[in-house]
């Protein structure tokens, strides 16, 4: 049934990309994850009102962030060529697609930390500073304890991003689903192909945004 639904689907090739568009997305949504967390930490203290106030450091970290969270992910595949082939050496393979996509996902999820840390009530910050309890010290048992529920349900969202991302760099060569749905695919004129590998991709969207679902729920104890 499933043959005849899919004639031209190489099932060994299906589950390659597949794997490799889970790896993709598993290893650059982890380092986003830290980075995301670091840049959208020294966002937040360095703001006005807050613990390291420096208006120089926040407008060059905004900068950054905002630079890099506008340009288009493909265009920024591109001009990412030459930092990734002196990097790695290769342009083509799931690896080589890791500098692109944590780039482009970083400060997009820099910019979700802010908000969730901003959302934090003051007076719980105020209390640990009267208590005289340091930065690090803020940052570890009050910043994120607090922000976790929504720094989980971040990283889900920036996670799916990634899996869309991994499509678009499939395209140039990187390996995964998108790279199968287009060579394969729409290059070889079969819409199966395709299909099956969009299928594939939702599956992995839906899990991701379960799991995410179930740690925020479970990390949520309003």
């Amino acid at each position: 049934m499933i043959e005849n639904l899919f004639p031209n689907v190489n099932w060994e090739k299906l589950w390659e990309a597949t794997i490799e568009t889970i790896y993709m997305t598993a290893m650059a949504g982890a380092i986003t994850f830290v980075l995301g967390i670091i840049l959208g930490l020294l966002l937040f203290l360095t703001s006005k009102d807050n613990l390291w106030e420096n208006k120089l450091v926040y407008s060059i970290t905004s900068v950054f962030v905002n630079v890099f969270r506008s340009i288009p992910f493909i265009i920024l595949i591109v001009l990412l060529i030459p930092f990734t082939k002196a990097l790695l050496g290769t342009i083509r393979g799931s690896n080589a697609a890791l500098p692109a996509l944590i780039i482009g996902a970083a400060p997009f999820y820099a910019r979700m930390v802010e908000i969730a840390l901003r959302e934090i009530n003051k007076g719980v910050i105020e209390a640990a500073k009267a208590m005289g309890a340091k930065t690090s010290t803020i940052v570890w048992k009050v910043l994120l304890p607090e922000s976790m529920p929504a720094l989980v349900s971040g990283i889900t969202v920036t996670s799916i991003a990634l899996v869309g991302y991994t499509a678009m760099a499939g395209v140039i060569g990187a390996g995964g689903l998108g790279n199968l749905a287009y060579l394969d695919g729409f290059q070889r004129s079969r819409d199966d192909v395709t299909f099956a590998a969009t299928i594939v991709i939702l599956i992995i969207v839906f899990i991701i945004q379960f799991i995410g679902d179930l740690i925020t729920n479970k990390l949520d104890k309003r």
